[in-house]
């Protein structure tokens, strides 16, 4: 059962950077026509670049940013233009990847994490302090921090108190953007072992946005690829990871250092050398959006490609399944 559906979502944002552009401005495809789903229970990994638009797309779906056109499906009710309050807003959560801005400063730890349950009444009153031990212990923090500020902690304390916070409410759907990535590798499995177990004892979806396809290859189930507000590949992860079909999912997979070249050859280098820099990508312009960095580009490739189901994946290419 699908606990959200994405459909044809569109974010564009205005560029002006003199003063022609001021009263006609050209736009950024932020998010251009993406859709997929996400059941029940799953651990769906969106992985990209930074700049593709991954922050942007998860920011849509807990309707911390309005999208242009499209739709946005919750548990079967289209909630595309409704602002989430109550059960909603509790079933929605998301970790914020900078835990420097997305903790209020005049709050102690306690009542960060306490907030929400206060609100959404999870529990009566006098288990609260039992919630919040078991809630710190549990994200690698000692009970003591709970009378901190978010000033006197870490980075990586700061996350783990923001993932607290979320996982506090009982979530349905989590949004959880690159979480780990400013922890030690040390803490950083502790989180993720930890997002896995209430995973699977709360039945609770996760979408993990990440670079690091480590993480994505060790605990999601599906996996979209995403370039430049596009998913140019979705589907099983052990299908991805294996074979790729995009060649932008397989530069990505040639990116992760392998030490055991690097002892080999030496210094490390990418299969494709010339593949260059990412760019934005315009309103103006037209055709494949990796076309620019891509290796087999050609004359087709000028225009849009279809998407193409292979093996049961949908690849966004003109050349799916045959490079």
């Amino acid at each position: 059962m699908d606990i959200l559906k994405i459909e044809s979502i569109k974010k564009y944002f205005p560029v002006r950077r003199n003063l022609s552009e001021f009263f006609k401005p050209l736009f950024i495809r932020a998010v251009d026509d993406v859709s997929f789903d996400v059941k029940a229970g799953e651990f769906f990994g969106l992985i990209g670049e930074s700049g593709c638009g991954k922050t942007t797309l998860g920011k849509i779906i807990v309707k911390l940013i309005q999208p242009d056109s499209g739709k946005i499906i919750f548990e079967g009710k289209d909630i595309t233009f409704e602002k989430l309050k109550g059960e909603m807003r509790r079933n929605i959560q998301m970790i914020f990847q900078n835990p420097f801005s997305s903790l209020n400063p005049k709050m102690k730890v306690k009542d960060l994490i306490l907030e929400g349950v206060a609100i959404h009444k999870i529990a009566p009153k006098n288990m609260w302090k039992d919630i919040l031990d078991d809630l710190l212990i549990s994200c690698g923090l000692s009970p003591d921090f709970a009378e901190r500020y978010p000033d006197e902690l870490s980075g990586g304390q700061r996350q783990r108190v923001a993932i607290a916070r979320a996982i506090a409410v009982r979530p349905k759907l989590l949004v959880a953007d690159e979480p780990t990535s400013s922890l030690d590798v040390s803490v950083r499995a502790q989180i993720l072992e930890l997002l896995e177990k209430i995973r699977r004892e709360q039945k609770l979806s996760i979408i993990f946005i990440s670079h690091d396809i480590s993480t994505i290859k060790a605990y999601a189930d599906r996996v979209a690829v995403m370039y430049l507000g596009k998913i140019v590949e979705i589907g099983k992860k052990d299908d991805i990871i294996s074979n790729p079909l995009h060649p932008y999912t397989r530069f990505l997979l040639n990116s992760v250092i392998d030490f055991r070249r690097v002892i080999n050859e030496g210094r490390y280098q990418l299969l494709e050398r010339d593949i260059g820099e990412v760019s934005y990508r315009f309103s103006n312009t037209r055709g494949c959006n990796f076309a620019e960095r891509c290796p087999f580009k050609q004359k087709i490739c000028e225009e849009e490609p279809p998407f193409v189901e292979v093996n049961g994946r949908k690849v966004l290419c003109h050349f799916a399944g045959k490079i």
